[in-house]
């Protein structure tokens, strides 16, 4: 709970840092939000009236320390363009995202862990070769490109899968595997690949440890060695690896997102970064953060639970 609790508190600042920044390069984007909402036949007094009505008439320090204040109460603002709470575009949108993120995530888990076991058991064999290679193609292949791909055969050639508008999955479960299914795969084929190479490697260094030549020693079968005693000790970094991936998933969806026309948070931020809706594109950036920092928290805490040896604090027990 110590551990926790400091960590929150290092997000303070943290947080306070990227909110700057992410005020201060908004700004820095050319054009006035109030002439693209009016158009380019708005007349000077009306882009300053609108300018005005929003705030943006201001000094920015004040802009930033109004803005700020409101975050503090929980209030994130209002979108410029939509005219709707952000907090409520977010709340629409984040759920999409973080539910490709995951679906993306299994897919990986699926793919890359009996594959990534198998090369390093069987090192130098055929299964390993085949491996390397798949992993070699999973990570040359753009995931849009696969995904365009996936579209043209299984619902444009073969209609085995339609392509259905997003569905939530508490709505209707069927439909939003079906119309969900296609881009986990095409995005998760390249993390699997990620994550293969990495066990294989780190599994590899496992098996040559000195606790795995006694549990041989002591007779024990391949599968329970390989299992049971070399796998945990090589989830660390692996863990790692996929903790920044899933990271790195809730902004870097976005082209996925596109192709399958599913209303995401990365969809939202683009769409708010060239409509220059300063509000939406700050309240979501900044959410993104407390996202990847709350991640990189729980991937800590669960070190100790794989590995008893490494404390909360990121130190090795004698």
């Amino acid at each position: 709970m110590r551990y926790v609790v400091e960590r929150f508190i290092t997000m303070i600042p943290v947080l306070f840092f990227l909110s700057i920044m992410v005020f201060s390069f908004i700004h820095l984007i050319p054009g006035d939000p109030a002439e693209i909402l009016l158009g380019q036949d708005a007349t000077p007094q009306a882009i300053r009236a609108l300018d005005t009505q929003m705030g943006l008439d201001k000094p920015l320090l004040v802009q930033y320390l109004t803005w700020l204040l409101n975050v503090l109460r929980g209030n994130l603002g209002t979108s410029l363009v939509d005219h709707e709470p952000v907090s409520q575009l977010i709340l629409q949108r984040l759920p999409v995202t973080i539910e490709l993120a995951l679906g993306t995530m299994i897919v990986a888990i699926l793919i890359a862990f009996p594959l990534g076991v198998a090369a390093a058991v069987m090192r130098g064999r055929v299964a390993d070769f085949v491996s390397m290679f798949a992993a070699t193609v999973g990570i040359s292949v753009p995931p849009f490109w696969l995904g365009i791909l996936f579209l043209l055969i299984f619902t444009v050639k073969f209609h085995l899968v339609a392509n259905s508008l997003y569905v939530p999955i508490w709505q209707e479960p069927l439909k939003n595997l079906e119309c969900m299914i296609l881009p986990c795969v095409a995005t998760g084929i390249r993390e699997a690949a990620v994550l293969l190479r990495m066990l294989r490697s780190s599994l590899m260094d496992a098996l040559g440890e000195d606790f795995v030549r006694t549990a041989w020693a002591k007779g024990l079968r391949g599968a329970s060695v390989t299992l049971k005693h070399a796998l945990p000790n090589a989830l660390v970094p692996v863990l790692t690896a996929g903790g920044l991936q899933i990271a790195g998933l809730l902004g870097g969806l976005v082209i996925t997102e596109q192709v399958f026309s599913l209303p995401g948070f990365g969809q939202l931020l683009v769409q708010s970064v060239f409509s220059r809706d300063y509000t939406t594109v700050q309240g979501t950036a900044l959410v993104a953060a407390l996202i990847v920092i709350i991640v990189n928290l729980i991937i800590d805490l669960t070190y100790s639970r794989i590995d008893p040896r490494i404390r909360a604090d990121g130190g090795m027990e004698e």
